[in-house]
């Protein structure tokens, strides 16, 4: 019965290190663009930065409980894989992006990982050393599994679930029962907590991919001018969105004034207006034929 119950685990860490080894490929297509257009086109590195973090505390973890070989080999392949994404970034980063990851590897991946490491070193031992690192591995994992409460917000609000592919919620998913089961087959709550969390925010995000997933076609539909890519005269703050979007400059649309356009009309209407009149300079102004604005301004003298 022990032996069957340790194939089990064994069989559950290898399932996690394989899933796990595709969760941290998938940004793969992202840095092949970055690397492709020689620009990091306003991607940020602090999620790469912090899995490289976490990966270094589930490490130091591992080693300090020993037998957990399944745990050092994922998270080692995870600390390669994150560095390589942030060394391309540092590449193609433009200059002030590369000063504040630089600013933040330092002080979280450098500064506060020493600490950590430093102080459970030193001032705890046995049981106790690895509790307290336990813990501190929990609270970092429930703070990196709440991280997508910011992208599933972003697609409440859009009503677009761009930004948050459906592959990727799912592996995650996976990821996360998997490993709940590990750390319930070998006993080990630090591993297993932290993944009940991302089991629930990986349904979450599920759950609102299939709800919203077909919303943007129903806009097009309703909105036939926004699905031709026409613009709406209607509503020309529209037109300065998108334009924000595309350039650093924006210059605002305004419609047309409503005086002006009375008065266009007026001469499309009356071409020769001032002709028919008969006067001449300001006579013929008083006697031509006034649209609504010029009525509104200058009422007729008795």
């Amino acid at each position: 019965m022990a032996a069957m119950h340790h194939h089990l685990a064994f069989a559950f860490g290898i399932l996690g290190n394989l899933i796990s080894f595709m969760v941290y490929l998938a940004p793969v297509p992202t840095f092949y663009r970055i690397c492709k257009k020689r620009s990091t086109e306003g991607f940020q590195a602090v999620p790469y930065v912090i899995a490289l973090f976490s990966a270094m505390l589930m490490i130091y973890y591992a080693l300090i409980k020993t037998n957990s070989f399944l745990l050092i080999t994922i998270n080692g392949v995870g600390c390669f894989i994150e560095t390589v994404y942030i060394v391309l970034f540092l590449t193609f980063a433009p200059k002030k992006a590369r000063i504040s990851t630089l600013k933040l590897l330092l002080l979280l991946n450098v500064l506060t990982y020493c600490i950590i490491v430093g102080l459970t070193m030193f001032l705890l031992k046995g049981a106790n050393r690895v509790r307290v690192i336990g813990w501190i591995n929990v609270g970092f994992s429930v703070s990196v599994f709440a991280a997508p409460l910011s992208i599933m917000r972003l697609v409440i609000r859009t009503k677009s679930v761009e930004f948050m592919p459906f592959t990727l919620s799912f592996f995650l998913t996976l990821s996360a029962v998997v490993w709940f089961g590990y750390g319930l087959l070998i006993r080990d709550p630090y591993v297993a907590a932290p993944n009940i969390l991302g089991f629930l925010f990986g349904v979450a995000q599920m759950v609102l991919y299939i709800i919203y997933k077909d919303a943007k076609q129903l806009r097009e539909c309703k909105d036939p001018e926004k699905a031709t890519g026409l613009p709406d005269s209607k509503h020309p703050e529209v037109v300065v969105k998108v334009g924000t979007m595309a350039a650093s400059e924006v210059h605002p649309i305004e419609p047309p004034k409503q005086e002006s356009h009375g008065k266009g009309e007026s001469e499309r209407r009356h071409p020769h207006g001032e002709e028919e009149a008969g006067g001449g300079g300001g006579g013929g102004d008083k006697n031509s034929v006034a649209g609504p604005g010029e009525i509104e301004l200058n009422p007729p003298r008795a």
